[in-house]
């Protein structure tokens, strides 16, 4: 009789649960969209009801598309957002709604931790942001009711975790791959930093127990069991932060590998083999692996596919429609102008930091195209948008090669709805003198954690060789063009080298009009 495990993946935009056989295969899933809450301006909420709802509503759809027997299904591991925060009580109450990453009213606490922000960065691999740190300050000092209220702080997918197997405020848990977002994480070794909580006031009281991502938590109970279809009793995994199960379900298990995910944003991850910190630039997360022993460093550009999008509707509204009229894809429309465009855009630089700069973070920053001239057509603007990721990019390898000196770099992987424009791939390619290349299926959120749960209960032994077996190459990798295997920043062919210098120095010369702009 064939075993599955089902992987769950609470993200920002919605709720994804796929079941996966013993030999990786999906063999059913599926997805409920988000609802997020905005009580006030810069809030971001989620109801925790509505998380959990989503979880067992999504495992009840797969299990009935899969038409299995729920017997087969040995465990489950959840993954999710990792900078928010959820509260349970004593008793697993919610004091609080979810407290989005995306949500900033904790921005005073941020602007305070920055006072630390260089040792926070070296012990917890993470710059203080809106993420779990300021959110726990916010709540005691804002909220001094609701904070005596809170048992245990947990992420979204801990929460529904622990409501699934009917745990208690003193069982609550948090597992090591979201330790760098936590501020007050000693993350290569994995525990608490209790000077760094004392000098902001705060102890580990409040903190959940860190654990594995393969560990036990519980078991699926009765009522969660009906719920669901499961069988009541199911083993219950930790899981994992959602970009962690992503790069596990990517296969991206060797250091040196890189992991480009060409989405809403342009997230780059490096996989590494040691504890290392951007301290120089500030650009770069170091993000602990599911795999012991490993990091990856990861940054992005919060606007990638979305600049383009924005391009595509406001900027070629008209041509869109009648692309579309005509029954052409109006990115394969764009991409084809893009092309007739040289190499550099005809010397046209665009910053694509149209709401804030991310990795390092600059609020202030916004988009620009810079050296238009009477020669430049939309070709060109959608070409320079496109290779200012390239650029961006550079800049995170730059950051990559001095925290690890000599790590080769093996191949980039790319997956999103940009993966699929062959010029990109080749844009990208060419600017980081990378092998690009493509996966064989597009979802790895999912897989990830079902690897997880796997582990948990001995079905998948070996983590790294899973993965391998589970995320194979797809197609011919996109080469880039003759030149320096140094990258674009040291000397590869053509226009690239110097635009991607340009780049960095338009970037450092544009911060200061860019913070007069935001005081105006």
């Amino acid at each position: 009789m064939t075993t599955h495990v089902i992987g769950i993946d609470i993200g920002t935009m919605g709720t994804k649960t796929g079941i996966y056989d013993e030999d990786g295969r999906l063999v059913a899933e599926a997805f409920e969209e988000s609802v997020l809450h905005y009580p006030r301006p810069g809030w971001v909420e989620q109801m925790p009801e509505d998380l959990y709802g989503s979880v067992v509503r999504t495992i009840a759809g797969a299990l009935e598309a899969a038409a299995i027997d729920p017997a087969t299904v040995a465990s489950l591991a959840i993954s999710g957002q990792m900078a928010g925060v959820s509260t349970v009580d004593a008793d697993w109450g919610t004091p609080t709604q979810y407290d989005n990453w995306l949500d900033n009213r904790c921005a005073p606490q941020v602007e305070r931790l920055k006072s630390a922000g260089a040792e926070i960065l070296s012990v917890s691999g993470c710059v203080p942001s809106y993420n779990h740190g300021p959110k726990m300050l916010y709540w005691k000092e804002e909220q001094p009711e609701i904070w005596d209220r809170i048992a245990r702080f947990v992420q979204p997918a801990a929460y529904v975790a622990g409501r699934l197997a009917g745990l208690k405020g003193e069982d609550a848990f948090i597992d090591r791959t979201y330790l760098n977002f936590t501020t007050f994480a000693d993350t290569e070794n994995v525990r608490w930093n209790t000077d760094l909580l004392g000098r902001f006031g705060l102890d580990d009281s409040k903190l959940p127990r860190i654990v594995e991502p393969w560990d036990i938590v519980g078991h699926l109970t009765e009522a969660a069991a009906s719920q669901t279809g499961l069988r009541a009793g199911m083993p219950i995994a930790a899981g994992c932060g959602d970009q962690a199960a992503n790069v596990l379900g990517a296969g991206m298990v060797d250091p040196g590998t890189v992991f480009d995910v060409s989405g809403t944003a342009s997230v780059f991850s490096v996989v590494i083999d040691r504890f290392a910190t951007d301290q120089r630039y500030g650009a770069l997360m170091t993000c602990p692996h599911v795999i012991p022993g490993l990091y990856y460093a990861m940054a992005y550009v919060a606007g990638g596919g979305l600049n383009l999008r924005w391009f595509r509707d406001e900027i070629c509204g008209t041509e869109k429609k009648d692309w579309e009229a005509s029954g052409i894809a109006p990115y394969d429309a764009l991409c084809r102008l893009a092309a007739e465009a040289p190499a550099g855009s005809d010397r046209l630089v665009f910053l694509p930091h149209l709401g804030g700069r991310n990795t390092p973070n600059n609020t202030d920053m916004r988009g620009a195209f810079i050296g238009l001239n009477w020669r430049h057509g939309k070709g060109h603007m959608f070409r320079a948008m496109m290779e200012s990721i390239g650029y961006e990019y550079a800049l995170y390898l730059r950051s990559v090669r001095e925290i690890v000196p000599g790590l080769e770099l093996v191949r980039a992987m790319n997956m999103g709805g940009g993966a699929k424009s062959p010029l990109f791939r080749q844009i990208k390619s060419d600017i980081l003198q990378l092998p690009y290349q493509g996966l064989d299926r597009t979802e790895t959120g999912t897989l990830g954690s079902a690897i997880v749960a796997g582990h948990a209960v001995g079905l998948f032994p070996d983590l790294a060789a899973t993965a391998r077996r589970f995320a194979k190459p797809q197609g011919a990798p996109t080469q880039p063009a003759e030149g320096s295997a140094e990258g674009a920043a040291d000397g590869a062919s053509g226009p690239y080298p110097e635009m991607a210098r340009l780049y960095a120095d338009l970037l450092d010369t544009m911060a200061g009009p860019f913070a007069r702009l935001a005081r105006l």
